[in-house]
């Protein structure tokens, strides 16, 4: 009669000796049982090092940089082909400004949708074959973009990448989620979550050059190169990180050593057919969208700010080219300022987010709650308004160039502030589902990335630099606002009402 693992409860389990505890991972156990009997498979206590939550700082950060590659050369694309757009128009014969644009930004439309399909799945089936198969389907379409023959073609190819470059977007939140702890997870955090605006920013700067000395084609190439070595190493490197998968594994691997069939793990619903898992994890991220206030806010936050950031950057040949008679090579430098602000920003909230959360988890004795990521938002929130309006009014008087600079490095600093603290914020607050939870938040993200350069021009030339950037500052000021204290007066109340916070869905199905 084959031996099997006689536990009773996680708990029951964990409160054991540690000497008394039997591993799943090696395959040694303490009792006998009879064959064919339910028993519950988990990790063999608090210290097993199968929990990705054990697992040493060099493995957690070998993850984390690796989904934060993946994160910073899909947004790359989103901008990367934007000083390429005249090339491309007079190519394929693209008349209209919208339909130049639309080259550009229907990415950004799949970058949208992407995430309610990607994480949802990675809450079935991993994190890490998610990720990999997501990226594969753009590295293909976004090598093929540069083969393009006609406008049809650029705008599938175009869409389908962005499809699949949204997933590190969808699934890097649950990976940070799943392998650090929420005392840690800060600086992981803010490594992440600098990745989606570093990469719109150096994007341009590369795409000018290649398409000055190249060809708007290589703009394609050079970045499927890049993503290419990643996702080998990833193939090499990258392990996975979600509990249930990694316990359903090993669920199934016992199964094959013992013939005991009734073997499971806390995470199984042997009541569900797929259909309705399948459908219970792709609805979830829209009823999350729809019933969670705190999603909601943070969703709504982080998503102007997001636009504010494609706004800006779309305004860019208009004041460098067009009132700074810079050519395409030297304007395109300016996106500099942007991305020394987000490493300014990163190295000012990386190192203060955790120290915070631990002081004020100190000052109130408790564990800690996903509210103390709350106070850096409100110097984020200030420094976004102070730097529009700096860049705006510089740039309708034509001061020197470095002025108009120094304001888009201090709105990338708030930028990036705000964004890794409503960042690890949610993923703090729903630690399981937050694949899904960062998934929604990344989708209202996404659509304001792709719909507020759309009013730039027109807002623009009705307001000018000055009074337009200064309409979105105030706009910016008062979200600012009202969101941290939102967040931070009644975030423990809205999430005491959710059963994605606790863990628990059975009364969302």
């Amino acid at each position: 009669m084959p031996y099997l693992f006689l536990t009773r409860s996680r708990e029951d389990v964990q409160s054991l000796p540690e000497s008394e505890q039997w591993s799943i991972a090696d395959g040694e156990d303490s009792f006998w049982s009879p064959e064919n009997e339910p028993k519950l498979i988990t990790w063999s206590g608090p210290k097993d090092p199968a929990n990705p939550l054990n697992w040493s700082h060099a493995r957690k950060w070998s993850a984390t940089l690796l989904v934060s590659c993946f994160t910073f050369i899909s947004p790359v694309s989103s901008t990367m082909v934007a000083p390429a757009l005249p090339e491309i128009a007079a190519e394929f014969n693209i008349k209209s400004n919208i339909d130049q644009y639309l080259v550009m930004s229907i990415f950004l439309l799949a970058y949208a949708l992407g995430p309610f399909i990607l994480a949802p799945l990675s809450e079935m089936y991993g994190r890490v074959v998610i990720l990999q198969s997501a990226n594969m389907v753009y590295l293909i379409f976004n090598t093929v973009c540069g083969f393009a023959t006609s406008r049809e073609q650029m705008l599938a190819f175009r869409f389908l990448s962005g499809l699949g470059g949204s997933a590190p977007q969808a699934i890097g939140g649950g990976v940070l989620s799943d392998c650090w702890r929420k005392n840690e997870r800060g600086s992981a955090t803010a490594i992440y979550s600098v990745m989606p605006f570093i990469g719109p920013a150096i994007g341009p700067i590369a795409g000018g050059y290649l398409t000055q000395y190249m060809s708007w084609r290589w703009v394609f190439w050079i970045v499927s190169m890049a993503d290419a070595v990643v996702q080998i190493l990833s193939f090499l490197f990258l392990r996975e990180t979600y509990a249930p998968k990694i316990l359903a594994t090993k669920k199934k691997k016992l199964q094959r050593k013992t013939g005991n069939q009734m073997l499971y793990t806390e995470y199984d619903q042997p009541d569900r057919t797929f259909p309705e898992l399948l459908r219970k994890n792709l609805v979830r991220p829209f009823r999350m969208l729809f019933t969670q206030p705190a999603i909601q806010a943070v969703a709504l936050y982080r998503g102007y700010q997001y636009g504010l950031m494609y706004l800006v950057l779309a305004s860019f040949p208009t004041v460098w080219e067009g009132r700074y008679h810079q050519g395409k090579g030297t304007a395109s430098l300016n996106y500099l300022s942007l991305g020394i602000g987000f490493v300014i920003g990163l190295q000012f909230c990386g190192r203060l987010i955790d120290i915070v959360y631990l002081r004020l988890a100190k000052y109130y004795s408790d564990d800690g709650r996903p509210e103390y990521r709350i106070p850096l938002m409100v110097p984020g929130g200030l420094m976004v308004p102070i730097g529009l309006f700096i860049y705006g009014w510089t740039a309708e008087y034509q001061t020197h160039w470095i002025a108009p600079n120094i304001g888009a490095a201090i709105f990338a600093i708030g930028l990036i502030i705000t964004f890794q603290c409503c960042q690890t914020y949610v993923i703090d607050s729903y630690t399981r589902y937050a694949a899904s939870a960062t998934g929604v938040t990344a989708f209202v993200r996404t659509m304001a990335g792709f719909s507020f350069p759309l009013f730039a021009d027109s807002l623009y030339r009705s307001l000018g630099l000055g009074w337009g950037n200064s309409l979105l500052a105030f706009i910016s000021l008062g979200m600012g606002l009202v969101a941290p204290a939102l967040l931070w007066f009644y975030g423990e109340w809205m999430r005491a009402k959710s059963p994605y916070c606790a863990g628990d869905e059975t009364s969302h199905v």
